[in-house]
């Protein structure tokens, strides 16, 4: 079990740009040193359409990932994975054989909302 991280103030917090959004394509990415697909996610019309790498091909099949809503930080700066460049980070757990679990919402919202 990993150790808490150190206590941080709320506005540290509110830096982190978390937002809803729509998986609308997945491939592929055998490029990637551990197995992993390539998401399109809408993030509505503020941010529009962004690229992720997600390593959750254990736990999801391509089918399971379009149409579902995902959580992800849209403020990092672009990350060059292999050939592909990740401009969000889709989050998740990892579960107890260290593969990802999506962190998910239980109810619908629009694109693009923020966590609050």
């Amino acid at each position: 079990m990993a150790e808490a991280a150190a206590e941080i103030a709320f506005d540290d917090f509110m830096k982190v740009d978390i937002r809803a959004g729509t998986v609308l394509e997945v491939e592929d990415f055998p490029q990637a040193r551990k197995p992993a697909y390539k998401l399109k996610i809408d993030f509505g019309t503020e941010i529009g359409v962004k690229k992720s790498s997600a390593q959750i091909t254990v736990h999801y099949s391509q089918d399971d990932l379009v149409g579902r809503q995902v959580m992800a930080v849209v403020n990092f700066p672009p990350r060059q994975i292999g050939p592909f460049m990740s401009e969000v980070l889709t989050l998740g757990y990892e579960d107890d054989n260290g593969d990802i679990v999506l962190a998910s919402l239980d109810k619908p919202v629009p694109n693009g909302k923020r966590l609050c």
